[in-house]
């Protein structure tokens, strides 16, 4: 059976080996606060993942019912003090790092949507991506992937803001932490993210 999901669930769904149909939504084009899109996320967010008899949103949900639904491929590891790093880990992406990349990101991809471009935010936001990358990194310890020796949900998560970041000049900031030049080689060549990569074409 074939799992109707939208935007970044299909990493989940890609390393579950569940087979899935990808519904992508336009948010620059302002898809996600279209009816169509709000009547399945009412705030235009995304993912929103239908399954098994159930409509599932936001990423985090969505990711744990996976990995209980399916859980080879593990995406947290098993030992209870890498899990615990690997939940600060994504906790630190989605409280700190999402809007800081995702800001700098927006001053050369899409300053319309932010008011245009300002330079002092911009500035503000790569440093805040910076001490964030270092965090991570830190983290990541010695470990393969950034909590264990296999890609998880924090690889998935922060991988796309990467790869928005690898498309300005200021990438190159976040490349420089020590240690995230080669994480970041190793995940675009992952076949689970690779197939669901962000493209802004």
């Amino acid at each position: 059976r074939r799992e109707r999901q939208r935007f970044s669930s299909g990493r989940a769904a890609a390393c579950k080996g569940i087979a899935y149909d990808q519904g992508p939504v336009n948010v620059l084009a302002g898809e996600t606060h279209q009816p169509e899109h709000l009547a399945r996320h009412p705030f235009g967010k995304v993912p929103v993942l239908d399954i098994d008899g159930m409509r599932l949103r936001e990423t985090e949900a969505i990711a744990r019912y996976l990995e209980a639904r399916n859980p080879d491929q593990a995406m947290w590891p098993a030992d209870p003090k890498r899990r615990a790093k690997a939940d600060e880990t994504a906790a630190l992406i989605g409280n700190y790092g999402y809007g800081a990349i995702i800001g700098f990101v927006a001053y050369h991809l899409f300053p319309d949507l932010v008011g245009g471009k300002n330079e002092d935010a911009r500035r503000q936001n790569l440093d805040a991506a910076v001490r964030l990358a270092g965090l991570v990194i830190e983290n990541r310890g010695g470990s393969l992937w950034l909590a264990g020796d296999a890609p998880g949900y924090a690889d998935y998560l922060l991988g796309p803001l990467v790869a928005y970041a690898t498309m300005t000049e200021d990438g190159g900031a976040l490349m420089a932490v020590p240690g995230m030049s080669d994480w970041w080689t190793q995940l675009a060549a992952d076949a689970a993210f690779t197939a669901t990569a962000p493209n802004l074409g």
